[in-house]
């Protein structure tokens, strides 16, 4: 992923989603800092993107770009063990508008109870996506 904007609209949609229902605690903070970090983002422009209510979205090309950022949501929704309301729909809205298919999304969701914190491994979740663009 080369493109500034798509990493700083990834980032963007991290925060989004953890403020959906509730203020970010410090382990998502974490997570969300270590993310910009792996993307190469900047200090400075993370705490800007906290502040922002809202930043332009650019979605990633690629669909396994698309899906890995999925995973990255599922992964951060699940740092506190809960599944609000608010979060399932924002996660699922983001999905929606990253083109990915809903009943994969569907899919994931069910079967993250099924593994230790909620962590789908991501060779079972590329699977459940193949499955259904096939």
């Amino acid at each position: 992923m080369n493109n500034k904007k798509e990493k700083l609209s990834l980032l963007s949609e991290m925060i989004a989603l953890v403020r959906s229902d509730h203020d970010i605690n410090q382990r998502e903070y974490d997570f969300i800092n270590a993310m910009a970090q792996h993307m190469e983002v900047g200090q400075e422009e993370l705490e800007v993107l906290f502040t922002r209510k809202e930043t332009p979205y650019t979605p990633p090309q690629a669909e396994a770009e698309r899906i890995l950022q999925f995973h990255r949501l599922v992964l951060l929704m699940n740092m506190d063990q809960q599944q609000r309301p608010n979060e399932m729909r924002t996660l699922k809205e983001f999905g929606l508008r990253m083109g990915l298919n809903p009943v994969a999304m569907d899919r994931v969701l069910m079967e993250m109870h099924s593994y230790p914190d909620k962590v789908l491994p991501p060779g079972v979740l590329i699977n459940i996506f193949k499955t259904y663009y096939n």
